[in-house]
């Protein structure tokens, strides 16, 4: 019993180191991955360890302390919850979508009809008055990473709408830099028209298409 119990909890350690190694991995992957691969060596142990143990229950005891930790990654604090009411605040009636995910991030899903023009990366002016407002709460919370995620609709060609993506996240990022964020808090990505959350089917459900997601995390602190 003692030779299972040291295998499984050598087993699970690796398991924890591995998700916390990966280099390409940003911040916020990196706490998820933490959380998940030490909640999965602990859960693996407790359940090695339980009366009747075995490797199945071992195996169960890791894929629940793995679900619980990679929630424990990121924390839900006071800080996290001020800043959601803030930006719930500031952007009603704007269409501004404001969140909490199941990862215990903060995010904002931004629609084109506030954010972008068609074809656009410029920023329009009535998505000032909600950056400013983010900033703001950004900066009172500086504990915070940042990751801005640009969509386009599925006009066009890739070679187009891949590159179109990336100069949205990149816009939204310089604005909020410049407005006192610090620039190394913030990740871009874009996803181009791969990630759609309605059918493209027409110009309402190619509209919904082109936005821009941003997401806010706080570590939890080892």
């Amino acid at each position: 019993m003692h030779k299972k119990l040291t295998k499984t909890a050598a087993a699970m350690a690796l398991v924890a180191f591995t998700a916390t190694g990966c280099a390409d991995m940003s911040a916020t992957q990196r706490g998820t991955a933490q959380g998940a691969g030490i909640g999965a060596a602990l859960g693996g142990v407790i359940g090695a360890t339980t009366s009747g143990g075995g490797s199945g229950r071992a195996t169960r005891g890791a894929v629940i302390g793995g679900a619980l930790g990679a929630v424990a990654g990121n924390i839900w604090s006071k800080r996290m919850e001020a800043q959601r009411q803030a930006m719930e605040q500031a952007t009603q009636g704007t269409g501004v979508q404001v969140s909490q995910t199941a990862d215990n991030r903060l995010k904002l899903e931004i629609p084109s009809d506030i954010s972008f023009d068609t074809g656009r990366s410029d920023i329009k002016g009535n998505f000032q008055p909600v950056l400013n407002r983010f900033a703001q709460t950004l900066n009172e919370n500086p504990a915070t990473t940042v990751t801005i995620i640009g969509h386009t609709d599925n006009t066009g060609t890739d070679e187009i709408n891949q590159p179109l993506s990336v100069d949205r996240a990149s816009r939204t990022r310089d604005y909020l830099a410049g407005r006192g964020v610090n620039p190394n808090r913030i990740t871009i990505e874009g996803r181009g028209s791969r990630e759609p959350i309605a059918s493209n089917a027409d110009a309402n459900s190619r509209a919904r298409n082109r936005r821009v997601e941003i997401y806010v995390a706080e570590r939890a602190q080892g």
